[in-house]
């Protein structure tokens, strides 16, 4: 983690601020009935989009969105998982904090449903602060999912802890899961707290 400017919520805005442009918007019918005429294709999209082929996959019907996280997971080698719930009132995770060891090495897994339509692009992105200055920001890109009636899941790369006297103490993140539509399927804020031990 390096030190860098101040962290607002409000400049999730600019992420998606690219020379990327997103391929057209396609149903997964229009998706089925292009180049009908290569078997090999037409059978790799019909393994790819599963349930969805047979009709629309909607696993929560009350809830319009098309992505809908979840849980967030904080997996650490041979320690049991740490898991916020993403399907509440999201402004009580400011109150739940993760205990990490410094210098430890985590991961961190995403946990969604993917429903009605496919999702292009999802994307990950987290940035970190301490006393209000920025000292972290990392995207991921999760990828593209079609719709399933089962939970889905994305898990970062490994990522160090850092170490050190200066390391240690309460952190903020903010988090937003998006895609290539600009979409913002789910933004929150949480807490971590890095220790000298688990147990300090």
């Amino acid at each position: 983690m390096s030190e860098g400017d101040v962290t607002t919520p409000d400049e999730f805005e600019h992420e998606n601020e690219t020379n990327y442009k997103p391929p057209p918007e396609k149903t997964i019918e229009e998706i089925l009935q292009a180049d009908q005429d290569d078997e090999s294709l037409r059978k790799y999209k019909e393994t790819l989009l599963g349930q969805a082929q047979t009709g629309p996959v909607i696993v929560e019907p009350d809830n319009p969105r098309k992505v809908i996280v979840k849980r967030l997971v904080l997996v650490v080698a041979d320690r049991p998982e740490i898991a916020l719930d993403l399907t509440g009132d999201l402004s009580r995770l400011k109150k739940e904090t993760f205990v990490i060891k410094e210098g430890v090495s985590y991961r961190i897994r995403i946990e969604f449903i993917v429903q009605r339509e496919i999702v292009h692009g999802l994307k990950y992105v987290q940035k970190t602060s301490k006393l209000g200055m920025s000292v972290d920001k990392m995207t991921h890109m999760v990828g593209s999912y079609a719709p399933k009636m089962e939970i889905q899941s994305y898990t970062t790369p490994p990522e160090d802890a850092p170490t050190g006297m200066l390391a240690r103490g309460s952190y903020t993140v903010h988090s937003l899961f998006t895609d290539d539509d600009k979409n913002e399927h789910l933004k929150w804020e949480w807490s971590f707290e890095i220790k000298k031990d688990w147990k300090d």
